[in-house]
């Protein structure tokens, strides 16, 4: 099992696993589910109206233990839907956002920088630049377990 409160005094390396902690990106961010709608189309936001407005909680499978979880219908729509689109992740996209929609994209599966710098085509030592700093982008921590 993951926990994602804790902080971890050990740096982060070209090995260590990231995932997107949204419990602490909805503690820290407001404006989080607005970020989240922009990044279903026009079509999505229509077919899926329902789910992604309000606090909506939806039942998940876990595909690897076949535990059931309760999710956000809006972030399950994003991970299983909207990630799969083909202009969902673009290299022309801030270092961020690319990390964060690969995140996505992989349902928030943990990925170690190694991992993501193949996936993206991008230098690993710039992505844990940009991840071992003090400052969390929209909810991209390292991976604590119990």
């Amino acid at each position: 099992m993951v926990e994602s409160r804790k902080f971890s005094l050990v740096k982060p390396t070209l090995e260590t696993p990231f995932h997107i902690d949204f419990e602490w990106w909805q503690n820290n961010d407001r404006e989080w589910r607005v970020y989240l709608r922009s990044l279903l189309d026009e079509e999505a936001q229509g077919k899926f109206g329902d789910l992604i407005q309000g606090d909506v909680m939806v039942d998940w499978v876990d595909p690897e233990t076949a535990e059931v979880h309760q999710v956000d219908g809006l972030q399950h729509v994003v991970i299983t839907y909207a990630s799969k689109q083909e202009s969902f992740l673009s290299a022309q996209t801030s270092l961020v956002e690319c990390v964060f929609r690969l995140l996505l994209k992989n349902g928030n599966a943990p990925m170690t920088i190694s991992e993501m710098s193949n996936e993206l085509g991008r230098d690993g030592k710039s992505i844990l630049g940009l991840l071992s700093g003090v400052r969390v982008y929209r909810g991209i921590r390292p991976v604590i377990e119990k």
